[in-house]
């Protein structure tokens, strides 16, 4: 007959190890947050700098996308036939709109790449530091989410969805109408092609965003009992596994297609004719 079996206490256990360095890492994690915010940065020091520059972005057919809808005089007497050299200092809402309208049109495009599921991963890590990079220490004693004023914020995002398919259906009203010379219809310039490349690329952006996507097919239980959605849903979702680059190239691509209206109508380039 054997002794019966004495429990043994349980190992204590094993401290973690102090790591004193911010991360082990080896590679040059920093690079990537740091493009990050110096593109984000630039284009944030580009924008302010042109909405405020209120002038220069209306030459006929060119509206820059950053004024647009234009809610100034100059256009509505640009588009008539009268020769504007510089835009009135009075516009739709009184003198006070003097100081730009694209301060208040940049609110809807600016308000939904803010709140965009991606751009909020960007600026996070690039930014906020929230993390810099996977396995690298950030600086805050505590993770607070998006619960709390300033970024609860971010649950506008939808909204600022719906504003930006509105705006990219007047964007994509300007890209018509830069067909539309002092001439004639049926005419294009290089000018002609920013302005469709850039509408076009804002419509990709818009309808490869995560809130569209979950618009289409979000909530839906059996999607044999809905083909189209499920359809949608499926094209949908292959744009969205391309959102990054899309967000990217449309960001850069709106910003030099003002600034490119902005060197024709200050008279620095002139627009090449194709037809």
């Amino acid at each position: 007959m054997t002794a019966p079996s004495v429990p043994t206490a349980a190992p204590a256990p094993r401290a973690r190890a102090a790591i004193a360095a911010r991360t082990l890492r080896t590679d040059n994690w920093r690079k990537e947050p740091t493009i990050t915010a110096a593109v984000l940065l630039s284009f944030v020091a580009y924008a302010t700098w042109a909405a405020f520059k209120n002038a220069d972005y209306y030459k006929p057919p060119y509206l820059s996308p950053f004024y647009s809808p234009c809610m100034a005089s100059i256009c509505g007497h640009a588009r008539a036939g009268a020769t504007v050299v510089h835009p009135p200092m009075v516009g739709l809402f009184g003198p006070w709109w003097a100081i730009s309208p694209a301060i208040i049109v940049l609110i809807i495009p600016l308000g939904f790449r803010f709140t965009c599921y991606y751009y909020r991963k960007a600026y996070y890590r690039s930014i906020w530091r929230s993390p810099a990079a996977c396995a690298v220490q950030e600086p805050h004693a505590r993770y607070r989410g998006e619960s709390k004023f300033p970024l609860i914020i971010q649950n506008a995002h939808r909204w600022f969805f719906y504003l930006g398919l509105l705006l990219n259906g007047i964007l994509t009203y300007d890209a018509v109408e830069a067909f539309h010379f002092p001439s004639g219809w049926g005419h294009a310039g290089f000018g002609t092609l920013m302005l469709v490349v850039n509408a076009v690329l804002l419509w990709a952006y818009s309808l490869s965003c995560h809130a569209c996507r979950h618009i289409i097919g979000g909530r839906l239980k059996h999607f044999s009992r809905h083909p189209v959605r499920f359809r949608l849903w499926g094209i949908v979702s292959k744009w969205n596994a391309r959102h990054m680059e899309i967000a990217w190239v449309s960001l850069v691509f709106v910003a030099l297609t003002d600034l490119y209206v902005r060197l024709v109508a200050s008279g620095w380039v002139t627009d090449p004719r194709f037809f």
